[in-house]
């Protein structure tokens, strides 16, 4: 260019304002610089799965806009799919400050329906276990579940710090945390047993536990199925508990299971016969009989029929 230049009688250009000096400089702000030959390159930052920033979504511009959908069309959606009924919400009045939801996993409809059914003053400072891989697998997915359910990324094949650190702090600035323990939604309409997360973080933090049980969403939007299909849900929350003295993730990760259990077959029975089974330490078990699949699905079948035509009552004495 220079040669051409001085041979039509052109002044040279200088050497920073040639083109693809100055595209270089513009390309700057939106692409990191190359790095200098000789020189290692530092490691690339990621900003997906376990490591998406959610601060941003805990804004309080954030906030009221998160509080408008749940109050508005997730509240919605959620009357006109799975008609809820709530139960057990007068076993948390005495309960004050941030606390754990550990709940049973069945359909993602769980979290609408538990953001909308959850009371106040935990309803609009609660933010969601959200496994990492699927819910943040990209920034859009990552975006979308901050700003929508309030979600935070825990990484559900192992116990990551990172994940915990995050959730612990978020609990001792004040923030609930709602949690499914089995770490992944039902793939047979049964549970899956319960992991340590919840037990590990509320030891952790010095919260109660919440045990909370939803029935019904496996037959609106179960694993696998792409349209909802309207049914009856119900949501029964527990009595909280902490750690005994003593008392490992394990055991109290277990405890928290068996009191999920108890509300189940509350659900499916009557409050007095199922506290009497929970005395007893013989409540129904989530997981289902251990047997072929057929037989599982038969029981499971029995169960929701026996769910959809109870009716409450007082016991026989």
């Amino acid at each position: 260019m220079s040669k051409l230049a001085r041979q039509l009688g052109l002044p040279s250009i200088p050497p920073a304002l040639r083109p693809s000096r100055v595209m270089r400089a513009m390309e700057f702000p939106m692409r990191a610089p190359s790095t200098p030959k000789g020189v290692a390159p530092l490691p690339r930052k990621r900003t997906t799965g376990a490591d998406y920033d959610t601060e941003w979504a805990r804004s309080k511009p954030a906030r009221m806009a998160r509080a408008a959908i749940v109050d508005g069309p997730m509240r919605l959606a959620v009357a006109g799919l799975a008609s809820p009924d709530r139960q057990g919400a007068d076993r948390l009045l005495e309960l004050e400050g941030p606390v754990i939801f550990a709940a049973n996993h069945h359909s993602h409809l769980d979290t609408p329906l538990l953001l909308t059914s959850i009371p106040e003053p935990w309803r609009h400072k609660i933010v969601v276990g959200a496994a990492a891989d699927y819910f943040f697998g990209t920034r859009i997915t990552g975006a979308m579940s901050a700003l929508g359910i309030g979600a935070i990324p825990i990484e559900r094949a192992k116990t990551g710090r990172k994940s915990a650190d995050l959730a612990a702090e978020l609990i001792d600035d004040g923030w609930s945390l709602l949690i499914y323990p089995e770490g992944g939604r039902s793939p047979d309409g049964w549970g899956q047993p319960f992991r340590g997360g919840a037990a590990y973080l509320a030891a952790r933090a010095g919260v109660p536990v919440v045990p909370v049980h939803v029935a019904g969403t496996g037959r609106i939007l179960r694993k696998g199925r792409s349209l909802p299909r309207p049914s009856n849900t119900s949501v029964t929350f527990g009595r909280a508990i902490t750690p005994a003295d003593g008392e490992n993730t394990t055991r109290f990760a277990a405890r928290i299971e068996r009191e999920v259990a108890a509300l189940a077959d509350e659900a499916t029975t009557d409050w007095y016969s199922a506290r009497r089974r929970a005395h007893r330490t013989d409540s129904p078990s989530l997981t289902g009989p251990e047997a072929g699949q057929w037989r599982r699905a038969w029981a499971l079948g029995d169960r929701s029929r026996r769910a959809r035509s109870r009716q409450k009552r007082w016991p026989e004495i």
